[in-house]
């Protein structure tokens, strides 16, 4: 980023809302890698605006990055066609602050990040800027070129849509802390009745592996096969596996090391003190943003 006197109010603007502008390209796209690479697209294009012309700094930004996120979204959906296994969203290291931000961290967490992926891309994009970021229709409306009316018809339509398919039942934080505590003894132990105390008993694992390294092709759900499914792969690897809870998108999850190298992350999601979901990510080319926090905003 330049440092000229024409370039410097440009640099400055585009630095104090980057965190955000990636945040909004990540929820459209659930791709770390990609959201990264739509941030650098909208900086370019930044450049070569007039900022005389610009009113709003923020709005215009969030404009540019919606609209290069939904043409990489349809392009990401290409992919997605050709990709082997289970597709899960790209997890992020995220510092305490997001999880203190409970609606951000319920709009990044992996079970909503899902739940969005079965929206058309307009509708995707939409349901993000009103419901996550309260972007007004007219804004919203100049990002996805469709008329204020139009933008508030899908924004009502979408909002049902992940109404209906979100996770419900909250879990206090103490509750998070201790299921998952157990979970974690659990698995490392191989404990089956341990994991069948801790699991609801229509939970569902899916493993994102994308063809690099073994994984169930397919959900397993209910308690008994998902115990049984962790506790044959920890017979297998178990003596040579470290287990390290951290925060993953605003979330509680565990980060697994075969042999000391990032074998995989494993978000949970929890309700009424019960695993009900779990994130299997095994794939290498998702881990990068594991290693390091990512910085999200509002």
């Amino acid at each position: 980023m330049g440092g000229t006197a024409r370039t410097r109010p440009a640099t400055e603007a585009f630095v104090a809302h980057r965190n955000l502008l990636f945040t909004v390209a990540y929820q459209v796209l659930g791709s770390a890698a990609d959201a990264e690479d739509v941030v650098q697209e909208t900086w370019l294009r930044w450049t070569g605006v007039d900022l005389g012309t610009v009113r709003d700094q923020r709005a215009y930004l969030v404009r540019i990055v919606t609209r290069q996120a939904l043409t990489r979204l349809r392009s990401l959906a290409r992919r997605k066609e050709s990709y082997v296994g289970p597709w899960l969203p790209e997890p992020l290291l995220t510092a305490p602050d997001v999880a203190e931000d409970v609606e951000l961290a319920d709009s990044v967490s992996m079970a909503v990040l899902l739940v969005l992926e079965t929206l058309a891309p307009t509708e995707r994009a939409v349901f993000v800027l009103r419901d996550v970021f309260a972007v007004g229709y007219d804004e919203i409306a100049e990002a996805v070129d469709k008329t204020p009316a139009a933008v508030r018809q899908i924004a009502h339509r979408a909002r049902a849509h992940v109404a209906d398919r979100r996770p419900r039942g909250a879990t206090s934080p103490d509750e998070t802390r201790a299921a998952l505590s157990a979970f974690r003894r659990a698995v490392e132990t191989g404990d089956l009745q341990g994991l069948l105390d801790v699991l609801a008993p229509d939970v569902v694992v899916l493993s994102d592996a994308g063809g690099f390294k073994q994984a169930a092709r397919k959900p397993v759900v209910g308690a008994d096969k998902v115990a049984r499914f962790l506790a044959a792969r920890w017979d297998v690897v178990g003596a040579r596996t470290t287990v390290e809870p951290v925060q993953v998108n605003g979330g509680p999850a565990l980060v697994l090391r075969l042999d000391g190298e990032l074998d995989g992350v494993v978000a949970a999601r929890l309700e009424g003190g019960l695993v009900t979901g779990l994130y299997f990510v095994r794939n290498p080319e998702k881990l990068s943003h594991v290693t390091r926090e990512t910085a999200l905003s509002r």
